[in-house]
């Protein structure tokens, strides 16, 4: 088998290491649009099953492994912000809030399309000015859906509680993703 994940992640590609997979990253180049009528916890595997399907036709051996993380406070999507300005807004939102994280992933051969669906619950802490300013300057959140990364000094220094998987929240459900691909082989 032929792995191939298609991410720029450094946290996805860092976690199917971990799992132990031997894979390579290719690129696929894809609008991240999905329609206005979707439900929030349809929003990542819609764009997952995009992914894939922009991906080029696959070869016998091939396995393709999409994924998306989405942020979601009180069913507003918070995504990846654009600039510096973006992120401090979506952060001073998740300041002393419950929000939700959903990740989808799809596993894709000639033969097998499985996409799954994760989702948890992480509260933060109040976030002063003064820690959103420092940890958008130290940490440059600009990669990540919600502005933070659980993994991170804001995830380590205000999430308070969370419900279901940390690797969700990263955005990498890694125990549906083995469970997958084991089948896979």
């Amino acid at each position: 088998m032929n792995l191939l994940l298609a991410s720029n992640s450094p946290r996805r590609k860092e976690l199917l290491q971990n799992l132990g997979f031997n894979f390579e990253v290719v690129s696929i180049e894809c609008d991240e649009i999905y329609p206005e009528n979707l439900q929030v916890e349809e929003i990542a595997e819609y764009l997952s099953v995009l992914k894939a399907d922009a991906f080029r036709t696959l070869e016998k051996n091939e396995v393709l492994i999409t994924a998306d993380t989405i942020v979601a406070l009180e069913n507003q999507i918070l995504g990846k912000p654009k600039n510096e300005s973006e992120a401090k807004e979506m952060l001073q939102k998740l300041s002393g809030k419950t929000h939700q994280v959903f990740t989808a992933f799809t596993i894709r051969s000639v033969e097998k399309n499985i996409s799954k669906t994760d989702f948890a619950t992480v509260t933060f802490d109040a976030i002063s000015e003064a820690e959103i300013d420092f940890y958008i300057k130290n940490y440059k959140p600009f990669d990540k859906a919600g502005s933070y990364g659980i993994q991170e000094w804001l995830g380590m220094a205000k999430i308070t509680e969370m419900q279901g998987s940390y690797y969700t929240i990263m955005g990498f459900p890694t125990h549906l993703v083995y469970s997958v691909l084991k089948d896979f082989q």
